[in-house]
């Protein structure tokens, strides 16, 4: 059965719509964004980024018609350590809840484990952020740790909780899945 969706390289055409989705409401507040982006300034950090060494920056693209639904980006790679952080962001709400997270999620751990070789990949979630937080859950992230009440936003605080896959707990959950499309 076909994957819903597959990750490929970042690209410059696919500014426009990350951009877009920095004003969505309920997206902003999942991720615990405060700040209001320029689209030059997404189009400066693109190009930052590309020059990074130390981080892959992927596209989440549906497999029926190729349409980038988000992106997702493995940061602050440590080689010495093997280790690494990471983000997601799915850019419409309308798209939430139909498991594409959680497969692009499954991806990106195939990615790092099998082919960056790492051994840890490491990520914050807000406590608000209850969906994100039970696919990371699904994708077999683990929780460690909570900075209590260290987000205020809306209104109220979020512990800011700190979840991790290690190698050991990939290869207990799965064999050898999902790849990076160029």
């Amino acid at each position: 059965m076909a994957k819903p969706v597959y990750l490929r390289e970042l690209k410059q055409k696919d500014l426009e719509k990350i951009y877009q989705s920095l004003d969505n409401e309920e997206i902003l507040y999942m991720t615990g964004t405060k700040k209001t982006f320029t689209f030059e300034q997404v189009v400066n950090h693109y190009e930052a980024c590309q020059k990074d060494e130390a981080r892959h920056d992927l596209a989440i693209c549906l497999t029926e018609n190729d349409e980038m639904i988000g992106d997702l980006a493995i940061v602050e790679i440590e080689e010495d350590n093997r280790k690494a952080g990471f983000r997601i962001s799915l850019h419409q709400t309308t798209i939430l809840g139909k498991g594409y997270g959680t497969e692009a999620v499954k991806q990106a751990l195939a990615f790092t484990f099998n082919e960056l070789k790492l051994n840890r990949l490491q990520l914050e979630v807000y406590s608000h952020n209850l969906r994100g937080y039970y696919a990371y859950k699904k994708a077999g992230f683990v929780e460690e740790g909570r900075l209590r009440q260290s987000l205020y936003m809306n209104g109220s605080y979020s512990d800011e909780i700190i979840m991790a896959v290690l190698r050991e707990d990939y290869e207990k959950m799965r064999g050898n899945e999902g790849s990076v499309r160029e």
